[in-house]
């Protein structure tokens, strides 16, 4: 028996796939099955996934696995959704447990009738599990097998089957209980011991990590162990964690609250089994280090404070609004913070990615110059990019080149989220509003806090400076007040470039937020558009004025002070 792979989840999100075989067994008694809870008010939304092996009689071992399934579903999901996890699983399992031993005892056909059980249940970025008999949990993580449960059996040789705790076996039963956080593409495997017993650790470790399907991986497990010679029903069930709920604000702040910010990291040292391998860069709070992560021997980037911010109330602000947008937009546009599980973070920094490219700031720095087709592209990347954060309530603040990072296969990513106005969180205080002062829009040093106009503005100034090489408005000091007056064509600085460009980019950084375009959308519209519609002008020699006025003005005192002579000797 085998079913089509389930996807559940509200904010958290599975795949799920089973398969079950009777093998040598003249009928099959595992019982494997998966539920989401209800939408309504006062449900319990988690995803919970059971594989049952049934002992006793032919019918009474299937009747014991389908009903400690069925009857534990129906408590624990009956329970309060303040209930905790552990506690609305015993209290369901228990239940069910006095049910099938009172059946065992009353029922002539059922007698002996019992159940290994074995629970996962995922709730929003935790698992836990519930757990009776010689079923099976496994967790495949970062590459790594996992065995989350131990066999309630009576030893080993003659003895290593016989079960020493089942559901329905006693009046009472003893369930086995844990907790563990979630990582994002955790891989979990529910099995019978047909399976288990005729599989060793290391083949189950490599299909698992074989990346197919949860419905095709759970196929050939079983396959595999009837190919193995499993004399015993096989039943696997594959969980994938596709994708998890964000944490809230109340537990970022917690965690970030209680971690120290230490003195900065050398090349060569482990941070919490990272080892730095080299400066990306560094700024004035912070520096960013490309390290290797010894779990899964992938690249990172670190983000690590300045010890001078230690105190600086702001700079946590910051982390945590890193944290909250990263894992709230999941965006190929959008750059990503990594969750760290509990314990492994001992001191205050964020681990990203390692993006393989360069950013737009370094890109400026080399020849050849920006032209209109690869600077329109460009333009429409990082317009899509704040858009998708504005669609989810997020103002940037701090769109500049630096924070643009150019993918060498292609793509872009828009970085340092640390400064966003987010609506849930905490906002920086009026004397610490973020940017950098040479992209900022005027309303911005007036107090304004920033809105998806100031976020165009800094767009327009970004793509101004990259066709121009130069900002519009002249580069801002910090800690100064800029000059709005009126921005020099961007003609005058690239001839080559339509002025038809010049006039879009102008409406886009104009100093009245009424006068630009409505949206970052509308902009990215009109640069795209122009490109694709109106023929850029042809490239002109520029007039040697242009390109040595020093030498003209030699040139005209040489002709005027020759005609000065001439008429002279005239005379």
């Amino acid at each position: 028996m085998n079913a089509p792979p389930r996807r559940f989840g509200h904010e958290l999100k599975v795949d799920i796939g089973f398969a079950s075989e009777r093998g040598r067994r003249s009928d099959n008694q595992d019982y494997v099955a998966a539920r989401l809870g209800g939408d309504g008010v006062g449900a319990r939304r988690d995803v919970v996934a059971i594989v049952a092996d049934g002992v006793g009689g032919a019918k009474a071992g299937r009747d014991a696995a389908e009903l400690a399934v069925r009857g534990f579903f129906e408590g624990y999901f009956g329970a309060a959704p303040t209930m905790a996890t552990h506690l609305a699983a015993g209290r369901a399992l228990q239940a069910v447990n006095s049910w099938i031993f009172a059946q065992g005892r009353t029922d002539a056909d059922r007698e002996g009738m019992a159940t290994t059980f074995t629970a996962l249940i995922l709730s929003r970025r935790n698992g836990a599990l519930a757990h009776v008999g010689d079923t099976r949990l496994y967790r495949l993580s970062d590459g790594a097998l996992e065995l989350l449960t131990r066999d309630h059996t009576l030893g080993r040789g003659e003895m290593k089957h016989v079960l020493a705790r089942a559901v329905g076996l006693e009046d009472s039963v003893r369930i086995d209980h844990a907790a563990f956080p979630l990582r994002l593409h955790d891989r979990f495997l529910v099995c019978s011991d047909g399976v288990h017993g005729a599989v060793s650790d290391l083949r189950l470790r490599d299909m698992l990590g074989a990346q197919n399907s949860a419905q095709r991986t759970a196929r050939e497990i079983v396959e595999a162990a009837l190919d193995a010679g499993s004399t015993d029903n096989a039943t696997a069930m594959i969980v994938d964690v596709i994708d998890i709920p964000p944490a809230d604000q109340k537990t970022i702040d917690a965690t970030l609250s209680t971690l120290p910010i230490g003195r900065l990291p050398e090349i060569g040292e482990c941070i919490d089994e990272f080892r730095i391998e080299a400066v990306i860069s560094d700024g004035r709070y912070s520096r960013l280090l490309r390290a290797t992560d010894l779990r899964s021997a992938v690249e990172v980037v670190l983000k690590f404070p300045h010890p001078r911010v230690a105190d600086d109330a702001t700079y946590r602000i910051a982390f945590a609004n890193e944290a909250w947008v990263a894992g709230r937009v999941r965006s190929p546009w959008i750059g990503e913070v990594i969750d760290l599980p509990p314990g492994r973070q001992t001191r205050l920094y964020s681990v990203m990615p390692f993006y393989d490219g360069e950013t737009l700031e370094q890109r400026l720095k080399r020849e050849p110059e920006i032209g209109l087709r690869e600077g329109t592209l460009l333009c429409t990347r990082m317009a899509r990019a704040i858009a998708t954060l504005h669609r989810a309530g997020i103002i940037h603040r701090d769109v500049k080149p630096d924070n643009v990072i150019l993918l060498r296969e292609g793509g872009l990513r828009l970085v340092d989220l640390g400064v966003a106005r987010t609506p849930h969180l905490e906002e920086f205080s009026a004397q610490d509003i973020p940017g950098t002062p040479s992209y900022m829009a005027p309303e911005l040093f007036s107090g304004h806090a920033g809105d998806e106009m100031s976020d165009l503005f800094a767009l327009g100034v970004t793509t101004y400076r990259m066709f121009a090489g130069v900002y519009p408005y002249g580069e801002t000091e910090p800690f100064s007040k800029p000059r709005f007056g009126r921005p020099k064509s961007l003609t005058a600085y690239r001839p080559d470039l339509p002025a038809w460009l010049d006039s879009v980019i102008a409406r886009a950084i104009a100093v009245d937020p009424s006068e630009r375009y409505g949206d970052v959308l509308e902009f990215s519209f009109e640069i795209e558009n122009g490109a694709q519609q109106r023929r850029p002008a042809v490239a002109r020699r520029r007039a040697l004025y242009e390109r040595n006025p020093l030498l003209v003005w030699k040139g005209v005192s040489a002709i005027l002070l020759l005609a000065l002579l001439v008429s002279l000797l005239t005379r």
